[in-house]
């Protein structure tokens, strides 16, 4: 095993006696024909976080060992999910910076740090990245202070740099961006602020801005009618995680944030579209082509940014195109991703602000759920049954694997004054942390059944993978990574990483053999037989 400890220098680079490749658009399209490398975000366009990589199986997982540690140089929590294309990966590091690391040694081949304002806002959300995108020959950053950067995948040298929003009113970047045809496609962090949320595409070879799609529709816009007043102009609806995409439909579907303020909802009247919703829009022009909202008029901070998982599967006797969501209300959701036609909608977690959906897809929600003065106890927390970290789907044992939090909450309200750039809350919670647990959880995909559920301490923050070797991936807060059987759930092995595990597992091959990375604390780990 390697250590490899981070140079002292802020800016660190070298010309590797390495390969960098092209990484086209059609290249990341047939990601799922490439498990040597991880691509883009969530592994594939359809965001199942699977590889059909399978050497690594339950009869062999016990003999896997760390064959490399990286340690970061900055304090700060890790959430970045790698990619890693011919003998490089490619991460961020807290609280903004974009590294290169020779796959076989773990060793820097470069870094580029972006110095932070001293006034930096982050508000309602720590000082996290979660990964880069690649495309040709490019890899493209989001930075906390809300700007887009295009860096030269072999050097790291800047090649052109957008201002997305202004962070001094609470903008930000958290996602990793997502490369489609041509564009760039990024959101924003910020529904804390009280801004106005939006998704952008930009012209990856200049970053001119080729489409922006408003979350919160102004005057004259389809939606707009949902929002009382003026509310709108400081509606929320941030889009903070990264989507999916179907090439074949040109559509990406994202997931939106709360709306603003959070607690209080009597300032915005109105179901506030297209908060706590699902949207798929056409790639080449942002426009909208249909939405569906889990949770109208949310006032627990239920955002809907989870992962959209698109799956072709059989329902009720039919082929469908399906895009599955286990939601931050505790319903995981089936809709057609043609249509958005609501075709399921069940509990997967303890929840008790709804007797059900109806089948309109609208929830039936039970009375004296809203928050209070005193305070109202619901299910779930405000960070949800689930939250940011990815799910995973299996096309091999067609299951949906997802990481659950178990938690309630007392929800208070209180005045909600806006001012730019500052906290719009309207109120908060108490969470029940001294009864909270979590799991992971496998369900059918096609009703949402449980088939296994694997228990869990505390409730955890860290995603799931899936593997054709018949293993299923994940993390604890107490540090421990571990798998277990993809069928059954039994635990099979573990690794005690010494740090709270917090981000998405990967999977890749290098020289021909099956590797599994996972971020933990100050530290990236990388396993092999």
């Amino acid at each position: 095993m390697r250590i490899v400890r981070l140079l002292a220098a802020v800016v660190f680079s070298v010309v590797p006696s390495l390969l960098f490749s092209q990484v086209p658009y059609e290249r990341i399209r047939r990601a799922d024909s490439q498990p040597d490398y991880w691509l883009t975000y969530s592994g594939n366009y359809q965001a199942h976080r699977f590889s059909s990589l399978d050497q690594i199986t339950p009869e062999n997982v016990a003999g896997l060992k760390p064959v490399w540690i990286y340690r970061v140089g900055n304090p700060g929590l890790i959430e970045t999910s790698p990619l890693v294309v011919d003998g490089v990966m490619y991460l961020t590091e807290p609280p903004c910076t974009a590294t290169a690391l020779d796959l076989r040694t773990g060793s820097t081949l470069w870094r580029w740090q972006r110095p932070m304002p001293r006034d930096l806002r982050t508000i309602g959300f720590p000082r996290v990245n979660r990964g880069v995108a690649l495309l040709d020959d490019t890899v493209f950053h989001g930075t906390l202070d809300g700007h887009l950067v295009a860096l030269e995948a072999k050097t790291g040298s800047l090649r052109w740099e957008v201002v997305v929003a202004d962070n001094k009113l609470g903008y930000s970047i958290t996602a990793a961006p997502l490369a489609v045809d041509g564009k760039i496609i990024v959101g924003v962090a910020g529904g804390e602020a009280g801004i106005r949320g939006f998704l952008d595409a930009y012209d990856a070879k200049t970053g001119e801005l080729a489409w922006r799609f408003w979350t919160v529709p102004g005057p004259g816009e389809p939606g707009h009618e949902t929002w009382g007043g003026d509310s709108w102009k400081t509606g929320g609806g941030a889009t903070w995680l990264t989507g999916s995409y179907d090439p074949e439909l040109d559509l990406l579907y994202w997931g939106i944030g709360n709306p603003a303020p959070d607690w209080n909802g009597d300032s915005r009247p109105g179901d506030n579209l297209f908060t706590c919703s699902l949207v798929a829009l056409e790639g080449a022009t942002g426009k909208l082509k249909w939405y569906y909202q889990f949770t109208p008029h949310d006032t627990h901070d239920w955002d809907s940014n989870e992962m959209p998982v698109l799956v072709d599967a059989t329902f009720k006797g039919r082929p469908r195109k399906l895009v599955a969501m286990a939601n931050r209300n505790a319903f995981y959701y089936l809709l057609d991703r043609e249509t958005g036609e609501f075709l399921l909608g069940e509990p997967y977690a303890k929840q008790t602000w709804a007797k059900g959906i109806d089948e309109k897809g609208r929830p039936i929600v039970l009375p004296n759920t809203e928050p209070s003065v005193e305070g109202t106890l619901v299910y779930p927390s405000l960070y949800g049954a689930t939250n940011w970290q990815s799910p995973s789907y299996s096309p091999k044992t067609n299951l949906f694997y997802v990481s659950v939090r178990k938690m309630g909450a007392y929800y208070y309200k209180s005045e909600a004054l806006y001012k730019p750039g500052a906290h719009f809350g309207g109120g908060g919670e108490r969470p029940l942390t001294d009864e909270a647990s979590g799991s992971i959880l496998a369900l059918e995909v096609e009703t949402g059944r449980k088939k296994w559920e694997f228990p869990l301490d505390s409730a955890p923050w860290a995603g799931v993978l899936s593997t054709a070797g018949g293993l299923v991936f994940s993390g604890s807060n107490e540090g421990n990574f571990y798998a277990l059987d993809a069928s059954t759930g039994r635990l099979l092995w573990q690794y005690d990483t010494g740090g709270m595990v917090r981000t998405n597992p990967i999977s890749f091959s290098l020289d021909g053999k099956q590797h599994i990375a996972i971020s933990a604390r100050q530290k990236l780990f990388v396993f092999g037989l």
